[in-house]
């Protein structure tokens, strides 16, 4: 029988997108923490490493989201692995952030200009030394917009967890849906509270890209 669409069902909307914020917490911190060493790994004078690093972005990058959820999810069931929905998108969104957010800081280190990695060096810093006290703030200055943009990435795929049964915003629309069918009032909701968790990241990356535009 079906029931109507209340404020009840609202609650319900806004309860699970704490699991929504929880996955892009985890994917936005794991993620960086990845994404820092792919980062590294990619600037540092080695080529293995470089390799390794170009080979494990290009996975995560070249294979759709969906598909890395499906390969862990059902995948480790292959070896006898028995993986919750929790920890199957907590992992992958972790390593799917990570090679995103590698390349965006691996550029915007390179980006520095070479005189000061030059100049460092004449000073006889290590290649750690380097990155800590002179490349790093320059590079974080110039990474800030970008990252901002790309956590409103991860928020908005996280619908894609619904797919293993993961429930958070995306998954918790559908079962409302299914209790009221009320698609265009559900849905419009869903979509309120998305907006309503985008739009002022969205608002802050286009204010700090402009403040650094306009301090060139």
């Amino acid at each position: 029988m079906l029931r109507a669409f209340t404020f009840n069902e609202v609650l319900f909307l806004l309860d699970a997108t704490k699991w929504t914020i929880a996955v892009t917490l985890i994917a936005f911190v794991g993620g960086g923490l990845v994404g820092l060493l792919i980062m590294i790994l990619k600037v540092v004078n080695n080529r293995p490493a470089q390799w390794g690093a170009a080979a494990y972005v290009e996975l995560f990058q070249g294979t759709p989201l969906l598909a890395q959820l499906f390969v862990v999810y059902f995948g480790m069931g292959l070896f006898g692995y028995d993986v919750s929905p929790w920890v199957a998108v907590s992992v992958v969104f972790t390593l799917w952030s990570a090679a995103f957010l590698g390349e965006i800081w691996r550029g915007c280190v390179q980006a520095i200009p070479r005189a000061q990695w030059e100049a460092s060096a004449a000073l006889g810093l290590s290649f750690a030394q380097q990155i800590r006290y002179v490349i790093a703030a320059q590079a974080a200055r110039i990474a800030l917009p970008p990252t901002v943009g790309f956590l409103v990435q991860i928020i908005k795929n996280t619908s894609l967890a619904s797919v293993i049964g993961f429930i958070e915003l995306a998954r918790a629309g559908q079962i409302v849906n299914s209790a009221t069918f009320r698609p265009f009032l559900v849905y419009c909701t869903v979509a309120m509270i998305y907006f309503a968790l985008c739009y002022p990241l969205t608002a802050l990356s286009r204010r700090l890209e402009g403040k650094l535009h306009g301090a060139h």
